[in-house]
């Protein structure tokens, strides 16, 4: 990923260091558990404790010639460790390593996500909050359909932002296991113990089956669960940049002093943080394939996946980090322009009650197909009319006013109702 949409914390995780060291970190847990097990001697861990450590140049050096880039690692290692480094990777096979390290990183990357998620939902409760009685226009098929309040819209983006904290817990559990099972994964030539003891002091827990390598439907479902993330923010990032357009304009990005909208046109102000994102989703959404055709691997291990994966989870995980919390700057910094929410609601007379003043006629008597005819023709008559007022034409409707009266027409044209009905939504966020 390029450093442009790489935020520092999670850049540490997936940079090279942090992959060497979290490989180191398996190997020394790995003899760990065998000097609790009696199979190294109390001098021997000491010295692994102390002088375990690597160099990346050199490691790359090494791999030049001997074309593996675990066996690169190792050698380096015991060139820090000597002697005792004849403990180091007894009984294990590469993708112990690389795999059991390989979950730390994910899980100290899901913990970044849900601390970014956690804030967004925090940010949107606000705003929710603060415009829970903010009347706006509902659309449907980009048309006007009915009233809703912009704390209702917020509501559903909060929603479903609680749901991606759901869902990031989920995959934590699922993604932090590991495996020290050796070749083919039969335990063969290590004990299970071995495993189970420094999958405890990694904070892991042990494959349930490992065949040589861990199943690769958990990286699937850690990979479809941050484009899914990523679609979520999708969504709210092309709702925002859909009210944001000029005809619209009822939400609209901070505009920071000094900022710039375009090198041509001076009077412009782009909604360029949620395009951003929506932009970056599809980069999630394109690995999803790719996530899912590792599953399927020759026999018990092929290393298929392995070059993907390279690009793959450092990809994914900064990604969604940097999408998250430019979604937070954006609700943050967002300016909500109710007057135009009213004015866009109010177009050609009310048009936007049509219902309710069908509703309202049918209580009254009228037959409901006699009533939509009605109502439709006193909309159609406004709609893309210069000064058109459905309320007015409504009013002036012989037939209408058989059935209702002025403060019964009046009643039809009221929000509070609407807004009232929505106490039961805040009660559930």
């Amino acid at each position: 990923m390029i450093n442009r949409y790489t935020l520092p914390e999670m850049g540490q995780i997936w940079n090279d260091n942090a992959k060497y060291k979290s490989w180191l970190d398996v190997e020394i847990a790995a003899c760990e558990a065998n000097y609790q097990l009696g199979n190294i001697l109390e001098e021997d861990i000491i010295e692994i404790r102390k002088k375990a450590s690597f160099d990346i140049e050199r490691i790359l050096e090494i791999e030049k010639e001997v074309k593996h880039d675990v066996i690169a690692f190792l050698t380096n290692v015991n060139e820090y460790v000597g002697d005792a480094g004849r403990h180091i990777h007894v009984g294990m096979t590469s993708s112990d390593v690389l795999d059991t390290a390989l979950s730390l990183q994910l899980k100290a990357s899901v913990e970044l996500l849900k601390k970014e998620n956690i804030n967004l939902q925090n940010v949107l409760r606000d705003l929710m909050n603060e415009h829970k009685d903010t009347v706006m226009i509902g659309r449907s098929h980009a048309i006007h359909g009915e009233p809703i309040t912009f704390g209702f819209k917020l509501a559903g983006w909060l929603a479903e932002t609680n749901r991606n904290t759901d869902r990031l817990q989920r995959l934590e559990k699922e993604i932090s296991v590991g495996q020290i099972s050796g070749a083919m994964g039969t335990y063969a030539n290590t004990d299970p113990e071995v495993e189970r003891i420094a999958c405890d002091i990694l904070g892991l827990t042990p494959d349930v089956v490992s065949t040589q390598i861990i199943s690769r439907d958990r990286h699937a479902d850690y990979i479809q669960t941050l484009a899914l993330i990523g679609s979520s923010l999708d969504r709210f990032a092309t709702e925002i940049r859909n009210l944001q357009r000029s005809d619209v304009l009822e939400v609209e990005e901070g505009f920071s002093k000094g900022q710039k909208g375009s090198s041509a046109m001076p009077h412009k102000r782009n909604p360029i943080r949620s395009e951003r994102i929506s932009g970056l989703s599809r980069v999630l959404r394109s690995y999803v394939v790719g996530a899912l055709e590792n599953v399927t691997l020759w026999h018990e291990r092929d290393i298929s996946h392995s070059s993907i994966e390279r690009m793959m989870f450092p990809d994914c995980s900064i990604t969604l980090h940097f999408m998250l919390r430019e979604m937070f700057e954006v609700i943050k910094d967002l300016n909500v322009y109710p007057h135009n929410m009213n004015r866009n609601m109010n177009v050609y007379g009310y048009v936007v009650f049509s219902q309710k003043v069908l509703l309202d006629l049918v209580k009254k008597g009228m037959i409901r197909e006699d009533a939509y005819k009605i109502v439709q023709e006193c909309a159609h008559s406004a709609w893309n009319v210069d000064g058109g007022s459905f309320i007015d034409n409504i009013k002036e409707n012989v037939k209408v006013r058989e059935y209702l009266n002025d403060s019964e027409l009046l009643e039809c044209f009221n929000t509070d109702k609407d807004r009232s009905n929505l106490d039961f939504i805040w009660a559930r966020l």
